[in-house]
This record gives C-alpha cells, sequence and structure tokens, in this order.
C-alpha cells in the first residue's frame, strides 16, 4: 500500500466522520413549526372568490368576459403590478327577465 492510497482512505474516513457529524447536528435541533395566527394571514379577497368561480366553470371559462378580466387580474397582481380594481360581474341572464323593456 503506498502513501498515496493512504491518504485517500484518510479522506475518505474523515469525510464520512464530518457526514456524521452534520447530520447529528442537524437532528439533534427539531425544525421549529411556524404558528400562523389566523388573524394575520391575508385573508381571501374577491379576486381569490372569483378564480375560484371561474376555474370552476371550465370550457365555458374562455368565453366569460368577466373571467377573462379576472385572469387578467391575476397575472397582474403575479407579475408584480399595481392591482386595479375588479370589472363588476354581470348579473345572470334569467335575472333580468322579470324587468319590462
Amino acid at each position: 500500500m503506498g502513501r498515496s492510497d493512504i491518504f485517500r482512505a484518510l479522506a475518505i474516513v474523515v469525510l464520512i466522520g464530518v457526514f456524521i457529524a452534520t447530520l447529528t447536528v442537524i437532528n439533534r435541533h427539531p425544525a421549529t413549526s411556524i404558528d400562523r395566527d389566523p388573524h394575520t394571514t391575508s385573508s381571501p379577497d374577491d379576486l381569490s372568490a372569483e378564480l375560484r368561480r371561474c376555474s370552476g366553470l371550465g370550457q365555458q371559462d374562455a368565453e366569460d368576459p368577466h373571467c377573462q378580466g379576472v385572469w387578467q387580474e391575476n397575472r397582474r397582481r403575479f407579475f408584480g403590478r399595481p392591482a386595479r380594481p375588479l370589472p363588476p360581474a354581470s348579473a345572470p341572464a334569467n335575472a333580468k327577465s322579470g324587468e319590462a323593456r
């Protein structure tokens, strides 16, 4: 066994020792859980509710102009642009059937 083989074996033993020591230190301190107060977390806003509603529409979502505006506002917020007010939701067509014109 040459001198370089001894150094190689010693280096492997040292690396294994460092690895074991690191794992021991990491596992010694358990991860702290983050207690989130429900009052401090952001409450779902109108955009979140509209996104959920539009997601449920499926293929109809592609033709709904209100949902297109909601998705556009979601992209605007995602990319860090300032939020704009949502366009008013249009009333269902059957709700206007009782009105006389």
